[in-house]
């Protein structure tokens, strides 16, 4: 294989660092990690080829977040190939930069969600066309706290209410590892909000009985 003076490889080969589901959330995001063109060759390498940014992933992730809803096990796959907390962190506040807008009317005392240190807001939409399917929107006035309301969305939003009411959100959530990572506090609000959440779903569950 030869490269260019840039350091690009000359050939069609690809190049993706990580387990296999780390390689899969790559090629679907276009992004073959952690090789992209314009980054330095790292010194662990023989050849000049590029290294794998943390900072380049999550501004790539900003183009894709437009158009795409991520599930919660693409979050938890981007998590894994941003091994860094520090990048973690940048990463969760960049979904909740992504997060739908939060009409003013919907930021009221009925809205807001009780025991969290900052300011928060959760808006539920019940559809109720056959079995109860809850949709959420939502907004903090606190950047991580934004972004752990897009991590709840993927987790909750546009689930039945059985299917939000049978989550086991400390395992689940347990999986991205962020009550090691959390205050306190954030990690109490966090669990306000969860158990919000399971409220609207038992509330529309009873309705519809």
């Amino acid at each position: 294989m030869s490269f260019d003076s840039a350091g690009r490889s000359e050939s069609n080969a690809t190049f993706v660092l990580g387990s296999p589901p780390s390689a899969n959330r790559a090629r679907r995001l276009g992004w073959f990690l952690p090789f992209p063109s314009h980054t330095a060759r790292p010194s662990f390498l023989a050849g000049p080829v590029a290294a794998f940014r943390a900072a380049d992933y999550i501004q790539d992730m900003d183009t894709i977040t437009d158009t795409h809803k991520a599930t919660f096990d693409e979050l938890l796959e981007d998590f894994e190939l941003l091994e860094d907390w520090e990048d973690r962190y940048r990463y969760v506040i960049e979904l909740g930069r992504k997060l739908k807008p939060l009409p003013e009317a919907e930021r009221n005392a009925q809205n807001k969600v009780e025991g969290c240190v900052s300011q928060v807001w959760l808006s539920t939409t019940v559809h109720r066309d056959g079995t109860p399917r809850l949709t959420f929107i939502g907004d903090s006035d606190a950047h991580i706290v934004r972004g752990l309301i897009a991590i709840l969305f993927a987790i909750y939003s546009g689930k039945t209410a059985d299917e939000i009411l049978d989550v086991d959100a400390p395992k689940t959530l347990g999986e991205l590892h962020l009550k090691e990572h959390l205050t306190p506090q954030r990690s109490n609000g966090l669990m306000a909000m969860v158990k919000r959440i399971q409220s609207d779903a038992e509330a529309a569950r009873a309705a519809a009985h």
